[in-house]
């Protein structure tokens, strides 16, 4: 089965296809489109939640491409900022500019500093179409990363393109930044398993 993952980030398509990898899918994302002469759609995201971003991506999707397509949204959350501050779903956007990598670490290390290490938890949802008369969707506790440090003191390794918070992101048990992590731990801070029910439900209701 071909699935395709909307999003044009790299980073994000090789990860889910990692968390996916037991199912029998195979799952493209947005720049295997236009690699074959696809036009992608611009999608606003005007939601206030992750669940109604990643309802408008997917609906948006399968309406140009008419084929069974997911789209994902998260939100940042502390616990320890004022509301007015609190990035939810513009965690790439601030004063409505949108912030490129070394822009958010910039950013974020500032406001660690501003209010010291900053305990913080990511709020996942996704939508998946598969054809006008089948939509599922979820924004289940299973999918949400565990809460972990952002701290104002970057690994020093090389970033992960796509994934600059994870150089500021370190593991509340552990007091390891996540770049030091294995893999399984990783996975489980994620919310992979929230994510693998997900999908291993739904697209069974279609077979």
């Amino acid at each position: 089965m071909k699935l395709l993952y909307g999003t044009g980030n790299s980073a994000k398509l090789s990860g889910m296809k990692h968390w996916l990898e037991k199912l029998d899918i195979e799952l493209i994302g947005l720049n295997d489109m236009k690699e074959k002469g696809f036009e992608i759609p611009e999608v606003p995201e005007e939601g206030c939640t992750p669940l109604e971003n990643a309802r408008q991506k997917a609906s948006a999707y399968y309406k140009v491409f008419h084929m069974p397509v997911f789209s994902c949204d998260s939100g940042l959350y502390f616990d320890n900022v004022p509301d007015e501050i609190q990035p939810g779903v513009h965690v790439r956007t601030i004063n409505g500019k949108c912030l490129s990598d070394e822009e958010m670490v910039d950013y974020y290390t500032g406001l660690a500093k501003k209010y010291g290490n900053l305990v913080a938890r990511y709020k996942n949802a996704v939508c998946l179409v598969m054809d006008e008369e089948h939509i599922y969707e979820a924004m289940e506790p299973s999918m949400e990363s565990e809460r972990f440090i952002l701290t104002d003191m970057p690994h020093s390794a090389v970033r992960k393109k796509g994934f600059p918070l994870d150089s500021l992101s370190v593991d509340i048990k552990t007091n390891r930044y996540y770049y030091d992590l294995p893999e399984n731990k990783l996975n489980s801070v994620a919310g992979e398993n929230g994510f693998l029910e997900f999908f291993s439900k739904y697209l069974k209701k279609k077979e």
